[in-house]
């Protein structure tokens, strides 16, 4: 069992920065790839950035040259440097990890936090 726990969401102005970050823990596991998606109401769920173990990352529309990700050195905590945030970033913002190859599932295994909230005012 893998859990993720997030912080650093809350309510900011227009033009305003908030760092979130993602912690995964548990027994016996192994992450590969970390990364953040959001879901604003009535939208569906979609990828803001992502990074691998190998430090490749990638971004969602409209966040790329905003928002930074990276991982520290054990690879196991993300975090996610969002600057000049905009209302339309407004969502539940979380975050996921993707884990071993499970021989039951037949899937590599992911895991999702419990979403945090990103409010932005205009």
């Amino acid at each position: 069992q893998v859990q993720l726990a997030e912080s650093g969401g809350g309510l900011v102005q227009a033009g305003g920065s908030l760092r979130l970050s993602c912690a995964a823990s548990g027994s016996d596991f192994s992450i590969n790839a970390m990364g953040w998606y959001r879901q604003a109401p009535g939208k569906e769920r979609e990828l803001v950035a992502t990074i691998t173990g190998a430090g490749t990352d990638r971004y969602g529309h409209g966040v790329q040259g905003r928002f930074t990700i990276a991982r520290d050195g054990a690879k196991n905590t993300v975090t996610l440097q969002m600057n000049n945030l905009k209302p339309e970033d407004t969502a539940v913002y979380f975050c996921k990890a993707e884990g071993a190859f499970s021989l039951r599932e037949g899937v590599y295994l992911d895991y999702w936090g419990q979403g945090t909230q990103v409010t932005v005012s205009s």
